[in-house]
């Protein structure tokens, strides 16, 4: 089959954007030393910005390539329901009567763990939260845990080692967190229809695997950095939130269970949103400011991935087919460290007469490697747009997350490979 110039120039494009990803830190940095332009630094900074601002260079590209029609029809085509459902679900689950309810569940099952407050209340935000994505999703999963951690542990001034250590397992438990059912976690939704996968087979097959690995990474993590958590969150012991009336929370419950049931229903979840914007105005008392700007970054960065990600299957997916199972599940851990892994699941999907090896070995291998970098899961860029200000220079470094999600990855590889 022969390569078009198009998708030569997408591929080129996408490369770029990979790029620029791993160079935020940077351009957050030539914001502080040169003021003068900290504005253009500032923007090409924002990793949520990267992958859209490339999308529009491609699509100009494709105007020059290809026409105005041939562009626009291509952008028609792309599927958009992701972006929009990781914008809504995280705006829902970030309000404060679901935040304040969790946050009390979790304080609840602190007490029972035979540890200090602060130690038990992060392990659980890093091994409890991450596994119940497999139920709210992953993306809700993760909006939850970056919000309990930003305002209990990162906003007391963390080391740079504890933050980045925390981030690591953080993105790898919520990735391989969600594998408990069939609909949570977006490399698995990419495939559970085509396959006949339910919640049952994925609970046998990687479930009980991904469960032990998300303990082990939130076991380990949390002993090596005890004494850090002690100390630095000795005056965060208590919550201080107001009150939320059980009636309050119990509807912010229902959109949010409403959302979930309909996330592959773009009409459903807005017009369920919409109604949750207009019960938040009515009740505003119960209700801190919706993080709209962090969701709707978040969105853009995923919409840009739709967008670049629609012209590389020429390339990735005679990368997946032509290598043996026992190959695929490691090509396709480091393939998702440069892209999205529900991007590789999809291509997969559409091969004909794989072999049950096979399904097991790219799926496997697309969760295991989702928290290697920030682009490699969903969720993840929402992790960053809640905690990165916490980071020197408000940029999360490419570079340091990878180092610091390799341990927490091996660990999952090694649950997925020999149990």
């Amino acid at each position: 089959m022969t390569t078009s110039l198009p998708e030569i120039v997408a591929a080129l494009i996408f490369g770029i954007a990979v790029l620029h990803t791993f160079s935020t830190k940077l351009f957050s940095h030539l914001a502080h030393v040169q003021p003068r332009h900290a504005g253009l630094w500032h923007l090409l900074g924002e990793v949520e910005v990267v992958f859209g601002f490339w999308a529009f260079i491609l699509i100009l590209a494709l105007f020059w390539l290809t026409g105005q029609t041939a562009a626009v029809d291509y952008l028609e085509s792309r599927n958009f329901t992701e972006p929009m459902f990781v914008f809504v679900i995280m705006v829902i689950a970030a309000s404060r009567p679901i935040l304040n309810t969790i946050i009390g569940l979790i304080n609840g099952l602190a007490r029972l763990l035979p540890l200090s407050p602060a130690v038990g209340v992060y392990f659980l935000c890093l091994s409890a939260l991450p596994l119940l994505g497999s139920f709210i999703t992953e993306p809700a999963a993760m909006t939850l845990a970056a919000l309990m951690l930003r305002d209990r542990y990162f906003s007391q001034r963390l080391s740079p080692r504890l933050q980045y250590a925390t981030l690591g397992v953080l993105f790898v438990n919520i990735s391989i967190g969600g594998t408990l059912t069939h609909f949570a976690a977006p490399p698995v939704l990419m495939v559970a229809a085509t396959w006949a996968w339910d919640t049952a087979f994925m609970f046998t097959t990687f479930g009980w695997k991904a469960a032990l690995a998300v303990m082990v990474n939130a076991l380990v993590v949390t002993f090596l950095f005890r004494q850090e958590l002690q100390e630095k969150t000795a005056e965060a012991r208590q919550d201080h939130t107001t009150a939320t009336p059980i009636t309050v929370a119990g509807i912010h419950l229902v959109f949010l269970v409403g959302v979930v049931l309909f996330a592959h229903h773009p009409a459903m979840f807005m017009g369920l949103f919409l109604l949750f914007l207009g019960y938040t105005e009515a009740y505003k008392q119960y209700q801190s400011p919706l993080i709209l700007r962090e969701g709707l970054l978040v969105a853009f960065f995923l919409a840009g991935l739709v967008v670049l990600g629609g012209l590389q299957q020429w390339w990735l997916q005679p990368s997946l087919t032509s290598v043996e199972p026992s190959v695929l599940f490691y090509l396709a851990t480091g393939l998702t460290a440069i892209t999205d892994n529900a991007a590789l699941t999809y291509l997969a999907s559409l091969v004909e007469g794989v072999s049950d090896e096979f399904k097991y070995a790219i799926v496997a291998g697309a969760v295991t490697g989702g928290g290697l970098s920030i682009i490699a899961n969903a969720p993840n860029p929402a992790g960053v747009a809640i905690l990165k200000s916490h980071f020197a220079d408000e940029s999360v470094s490419p570079l340091g997350l990878l180092a610091a999600a390799m341990l927490p990855t091996l660990v999952a590889m090694l649950a997925f490979l020999l149990l």
